[in-house]
């Protein structure tokens, strides 16, 4: 095989190693900014090219519909057009060969996929037909329990055989009723797109062996942040060519939280014996200081595979170190750097994200930017697609869709208000259970059922009649004309333009939004369906949303920054409890984890760098003093520039010796291992206390003495925390 034949020369030496290396499992770990779009596009290209590999065999995932979207561009670029490569994320994939092979699964094609809302949602159903209160159990908690059991492919037989508190027995009970229910409701959720499958290969050998033989040659894109399930997944359909190409950073394994699992890129080489292993270290996006910084943090994991990224670019600024008053002042310094680049630099608002651990963070920050007039745009904020209007007429069109769909149905049933009050739904669910029908069905047999308004039983069959009515259109005339027409014909629209407050005429503004996606959908799709378009907002990632050509700030957390880079990145709010969490410090592996999570917050900056500590932070309605966070003394001092908004000190332009004694270094406490030694001068092991944000709980071990002090508690609700006490504050109970 002649290589030269293929253009390589855009490559590096070891990226061209790992795109010819083609045949057997390979595992390229490819370091942030190392070029791993290029390396698995590049190899996509040559298989075919080079390989004359068909395209059809071929098969790569990810893990957002943004990176699947660059991707498939670039092989493009280097191939043509569309030669029929599978290239998408996980769930986009498994969710059409679900589709294709749903009746073996006994599942219709035209199933329906819950998001988050949904799931939730048929979690408090079956919470309620269980008689256990939402009061004592969230329902999200529950639901985050019932995924990670099925990313670790656990069963509802098999979940908690032994319950060691109330919230795993109420799990037990909940997860196979749920699973009960989405079966019925003709529903998968998120990690059914994954575990289903598995199942389906599992029992159906000539099924596995028929996607054996069309994906000759599968490619994963972060295969750090692979969990069991995807694993497994892997293995069976790699299971008979071997033909295996991972590329990864376990540096930047940042979702353990959510059920991935690093030992499966750290262990790849022992699962398969004959893997070949490419280490891309050449960093093609970040000043040298910023690599400096990065590396001189996540070099203190153990659990991570020898690397050191270096470049040829230019050693850049100073990572600037800013230690302000509080959050109000951290917000003024940030709209002041902002500025200060924007004229002295020409940047453009775009150039700058600023990334933090919580959510919770941006208030303060969005109103610094908003006084001073910046542009600026939240990616994880509240989704398009989860706004209250968007989500009534979706719950119509997964209706129309899938009749059995209950959670949709209960939720738009009576919205607009049609009469039908719980207590006219409670009898017409009883009907269905007496029948043996779906709910939906029942509705057009309400003259039967005693008791019911004139109204509520007229509001029932326009209903049906009215979900009905579009079900048998819905292949005749195209997603954009049928949305167009319900949300006319629903009232829904009429219902939000009576509304004539701010919100109502935004919550307008949005159906408009959401006919607009509708009718891009079918003017980008080749055979465009209700189902499709579903199924497409159902698998969409917060990232997948971000509009990157807009003029503004990007303000999001440091999770949803991952694959993404800027010229200017600040990451704020690194003090100790905050960044990293007061949970995390458990067990080496979490604190690990957010020492990844920081490495990749550095590493999302190309040309300057600026972190933020404020000495107090309110929580609550409170404010309370703050140490920096560790991960502060651990950087590389030699690249660090100490900045203060202190006034009453001269603040050192650098860390180098004697300087050192005025900067935030002087504040760091001695984060060494906390002491095992059992004793407390004012808790006691078995004694109960309360804390603000997870109520009652009784104290299972102390560990440390003083500032060190952490209990571990196991709260009413059935979560187990184990916190520093300095900044928990608990109040003893008895």
């Amino acid at each position: 095989m002649n290589a030269s034949a293929f253009p390589l020369d855009q490559l590096n030496p070891e990226q061209q190693n790992a795109v010819t290396a083609t045949e057997g499992p390979v595992l390229v770990l490819a370091g942030a900014g190392s070029g791993k779009t290029r390396v698995l596009t590049y190899r996509i290209a040559y298989l075919i090219r080079q390989c004359c590999i068909p395209p059809w065999t071929i098969l790569a995932v990810t893990f957002t519909r943004k990176a699947a979207r660059e991707m498939q561009e670039r092989v493009h670029e280097l191939v043509g057009p569309d030669q029929g490569t599978w290239i998408g994320t996980f769930h986009s994939t498994f969710a059409k060969i679900l589709r294709w092979e749903a009746p073996a699964v006994h599942y219709p094609t035209d199933f329906v996929i819950y998001d988050t809302d949904d799931q939730n949602r048929l979690v408090r159903m079956v919470m309620e037909s269980l008689q256990i209160p939402v009061s004592r159990f969230n329902p999200k908690a529950v639901q985050a329990a019932i995924s990670h059991a099925k990313n670790s492919l656990i069963s509802p037989e098999h979940i908690f055989k032994s319950p060691a508190n109330p919230f795993e027995e109420a799990v037990k009970r909940i997860y196979p009723e749920y699973q009960k229910r989405l079966r019925e409701n003709y529903a998968f959720d998120f990690d059914d797109l994954i575990t289903v499958p598995i199942q389906l290969f599992n029992h159906n050998t000539d099924i596995l062996e028929k996607y054996q033989n069309r994906f000759q040659y599968i490619l994963v894109d972060e295969y750090q942040d692979t969990n069991k399930a995807q694993y497994e997944l892997l293995a069976q359909l790699a299971g008979k060519n071997r033909n295996l190409c991972v590329v990864g950073d376990d540096d930047q394994s940042i979702y353990g939280w959510r059920g991935a699992d690093i030992s499966n890129i750290l262990d790849f080489e022992s699962d398969f014996p004959e893997t070949r292993v490419f280490r891309l270290e050449q960093n093609y996006r970040s000043t040298k200081n910023i690599l400096t910084a990065a590396h001189s943090v996540v070099s203190r994991n153990q659990g991570r595979k020898p690397k050191k990224l270096w470049s040829e670019n230019p050693e850049g600024d100073k990572v600037e170190l800013w230690e302000v008053d509080d959050d109000r002042e951290e917000a003024y310094k940030l709209v002041d750097k902002i500025q200060e680049e924007v004229f002295e630099h020409k940047r453009q608002f775009r150039d700058f994200a600023v990334l933090y651990r919580t959510n919770a963070q941006s208030r303060s920050l969005e109103d610094g930017l908003r006084r001073s007039g910046i542009n600026y745009i939240i990616v994880g904020g509240v989704r398009f697609y989860d706004r209250k209007e968007v989500k009534d007429i979706l719950a119509y069109l997964k209706l129309i869709v899938n009749q059995r769909d209950t959670v949709s149905l209960k939720r738009v049933i009576n919205f607009p208000v049609r009469g039908i009050g719980d207590i006219t739904l409670n009898k017409i669910e009883a009907m269905a259970v007496q029948q043996n029908i779906p709910l939906f069905d029942a509705l057009a047999l309400v003259e039967q059922i005693e008791g019911l308004t004139s109204r509520a039983r007229a509001g029932c069959l326009h209903f049906y009649r009215l979900i009905m009515k579009y079900s048998e259109i819905k292949e005749k005339i195209s997603p954009g004309e049928l949305v167009h027409t319900l949300v006319e014909e629903s009232g829904l629209l009429a219902y939000y333009k009576d509304d004539t407050s701010v919100e109502g005429l935004s919550r307008v503004e949005n159906i408009g939004e959401l006919l607009a996606a509708v009718q891009d959908y079918g003017e980008e799709t080749e055979a465009p369906t209700l189902s499709g378009f579903l199924e497409e907002v159902a698998l969409i990632h917060d990232v997948d949303q971000w509009n990157d050509q807009g003029n503004a700030v990007t303000l999001m957390t440091l999770h949803s920054a991952k694959g993404l880079e800027f010229p200017v990145i600040f990451i704020t709010g690194l003090e100790e409890s905050l960044f990293p969490l007061a949970r995390s410090l458990e067990t080496r592996e979490d604190l690990e984890e957010e020492r990844r999570l920081f490495y990749v917050g550095l590493t999302r900056a190309r040309e300057k760098l600026v972190l933020m500590w404020a000495r107090n932070r309110r929580l609550y309605q409170s404010s309370e003093a703050r140490l920096p966070s560790r991960f502060i003394g651990e950087l590389d001092p030699d690249v660090l520039q100490m900045q203060s908004t202190r006034s009453f000190r001269s603040v050192p332009s650098n860390c180098h010796g004697a300087s050192r004694m005025d900067s935030a270094m002087d504040v760091m406490p001695d984060y060494e291992s906390f002491s095992q030694e059992p004793e407390s001068e004012t808790y006691s092991v078995g004694q109960w206390v309360h804390h603000e944000m997870f109520g009652e709980g009784q104290i299972l071990k102390i560990q440390g003495t003083g500032a060190k002090q952490t209990l571990s508690v196991r709260f009413k609700n059935g979560t187990q925390k184990k916190l520093i006490t300095k900044y928990a504050k608990f109040k003893p109970i008895y």
